[in-house]
């Protein structure tokens, strides 16, 4: 990443500030979720707000402290201007605007926001944002490139987890499953398939702000560092032993089920274990090496974790139609394993195993097939609390900016005095590229918030947008414990 914060642009931001209107002194954006036209099933209601604090204090504070007003004057401009010149041409891009900056030691912004862990409805602003110093009117829309770049990703994910927690929530009050521990039913398992460190941080830590499973280690730091939270103090993120593919492998396959033995009784002999076992043929084990270590298991103080990873998960877990009658593979492993292990009967009547056994699936999961699982599941007269579902990057990468339409644009500004209204609403747009007008204001309404655009000054000092960020400092600090309790 560059080591100059004011290199954090696209190119086409770099001259704005002499494209504006002689006059200007003030430009006023919003961060606007657009459309759920693309929005995955369960999402369409809105997005989460998150992701804005840690924005704000790791770029605007502290990236921009340690990469442009704490480094010399002469060697930051020297390297704009260098980027500047070699991509747009010699002299292309005055500088004085940033030398000014510099001399000011901070950013002149003022940044508002709705609540972390609030839904945000589409079409309604979750942030504004605006320059506190006339001369530096040309800031506020130059931040837009790395306040979308940031704030997208942790949004959509925080989203997403809702949604998963909301589908177990309905799932465990139809089927007599204690809702508390749906905490625990939503495991992240998106760390390798991100684009980056980076992008892990912000996914893992929006995944805890619905669930508390995770095997992404940093999003625990991170929620730490920026979000108030105390691992000593509270549960943020927790995981259990677990085996891979090439711990099982080097077992060999005449092997396996001593592998499986050795786990369960020497190395945890107690506690939680997570098994992998589609290494080989998936079936014998649910059938075969079970059923033979069935004593063991329920011995056991605590709980055999077996994780299928390859196939169709609602087949593998609820059964496929299409099999033979009777097979392993038609009655699907939650059967297969109430056969072996019994358990108990909720008080809404659905079959919940043996505490003693357990299953996690986390190939290729979405939203839908969550759905499909915990539908077939109480189908067939078993508990949503069957299964653990690893959330990977299956789910938390196929998604886009465009997943919810999130945008910045500027609806009122000041020229020479004066409050100006300003609008987009393309001709060759559905309708989704509208904007809003001039000052906006947000209400919280019997529980959605609503905008109130075109609003008088006095007007957008009130609502729900409480500021974040002022004039380089970090306002009005959240917890994780506030975001959660919000979500729930």
């Amino acid at each position: 990443m560059t080591n100059n914060a004011a290199l954090l642009i696209d190119f086409y931001k770099a001259d704005h500030r002499r494209q504006y209107p002689e006059g200007t002194q003030e430009v006023y954006s919003n961060f606007t979720p657009r459309s759920n036209k693309l929005a995955p099933f369960g999402c369409e209601d809105g997005v989460v707000v998150f992701g804005i604090q840690a924005f704000v204090q790791r770029y605007l504070v502290d990236y921009w402290n340690d990469s442009f007003f704490d480094r010399p004057k002469e060697k930051v401009i020297r390297d704009f201007k260098r980027r500047m010149d070699t991509s747009l041409g010699a002299d292309s891009v005055p500088t004085d605007h940033l030398e000014a900056l510099h001399d000011l030691g901070y950013l002149p912004i003022k940044v508002k926001a709705l609540p972390e862990g609030s839904v945000c409805p589409i079409k309604v602003p979750m942030l504004t944002i605006r320059n506190t110093l006339p001369e530096f009117f040309w800031l506020t829309n130059s931040l837009e490139s790395l306040m979308s770049n940031e704030l997208w990703k942790p949004i959509t994910a925080a989203t997403i987890a809702r949604a998963y927690r909301k589908k177990f929530v309905e799932y465990a009050e139809l089927t007599g499953f204690p809702v508390e521990l749906v905490d625990f039913q939503g495991h992240d398992f998106s760390f390798r398939g991100l684009s980056g460190v980076e992008d892990a941080l912000l996914v893992g830590a929006a995944h805890l702000t619905s669930f508390v499973g995770t095997d992404t280690v940093p999003a625990i730091d991170f929620l730490e560092e920026f979000y108030l939270a105390n691992a000593e103090k509270e549960l943020i993120g927790a995981s259990v032993p677990a085996t891979e593919h090439s711990v099982m492998c080097m077992g060999s396959k005449t092997g396996e089920l001593g592998t499986f033995k050795r786990l369960i009784t020497e190395l945890y002999p107690k506690g939680f274990v997570s098994i992998v076992s589609d290494t080989w043929d998936y079936w014998k084990v649910i059938t075969e090496f079970l059923p033979e270590l069935k004593q063991e298991i329920l011995a056991r103080e605590g709980r055999v974790v077996i994780r299928p990873d390859s196939g169709d998960p609602v087949k593998i877990i609820c059964g496929d139609p299409d099999a033979p009658v009777g097979s392993p593979e038609y009655k699907g492993t939650v059967e297969c394993m109430w056969e072996t292990f019994g358990g108990t009967i909720t008080d809404k009547g659905y079959k919940l195993l043996d505490t003693h056994i357990g299953l996690i699936y986390g190939d290729s999961i979405t939203l839908v097939r969550q759905d499909q699982i915990l539908k077939l599941l109480a189908e067939k007269g078993f508990c949503s609390g069957n299964v653990v579902l690893g959330i990977g990057s299956y789910t938390y990468q196929y998604v886009t900016r465009d997943t919810f339409g999130m945008a910045m644009k500027a609806t009122a500004g000041v020229i020479n005095g004066e409050r100006v209204e300003i609008f987009k609403d393309p001709k060759t747009d559905s309708g989704a590229k509208k904007s809003a007008k001039g000052l906006l204001r947000v209400d919280l309404v019997n529980g959605v918030y609503q905008l109130t655009d075109q609003v008088s000054e006095e007007e957008e000092i009130k609502g729900a947008l409480k500021t974040v960020f002022l004039d380089g400092k970090v306002c009005n600090l959240q917890s994780l414990a506030e975001i959660r309790a919000r979500l729930k």
